[in-house]
């Protein structure tokens, strides 16, 4: 099997983290194509996401023409690590299922007291 697509992806992510150690890189292939499963550490979860997702969507992207290249169709799921923003206390997560809790820019100005 040609695994070329995980060598690429590992040495992107791990150029990219502080802690290359942590990364890990799960393969499966099934009917789909291939899935590329990328776990790293916590802190370093923003450096592969990116801003607005970018570097996450360029990743993707490469990732695609390592694909086509080698005539297979590639993914990328990136794992949220335990102790991701979402699990932290305190950190704001928004829920579909809960708009009531979401304020209005004037609410939000009222408690700012500006």
């Amino acid at each position: 099997m040609n695994e070329r697509d995980v060598e690429f992806l590992e040495f992107v992510i791990k150029a990219l983290v502080e802690k290359p150690d942590a990364v890990n890189i799960g393969r499966t292939v099934d009917e789909m194509g291939v899935l590329l499963t990328l776990t790293v550490d916590p802190i370093d979860m923003g450096k592969v996401i990116g801003r607005a997702g970018n570097t996450a969507k360029a990743i993707r992207t490469l990732l695609k023409v390592v694909g086509m290249k080698n005539n297979a169709r590639v993914n990328l799921k990136i794992n949220e690590p335990e102790g991701g923003m979402r699990e932290r206390e305190g950190a704001p997560v928004l829920s579909a299922t809960a708009p009531s809790k979401l304020k209005s820019v004037d609410e939000a100005m009222d408690d700012l007291k500006i």
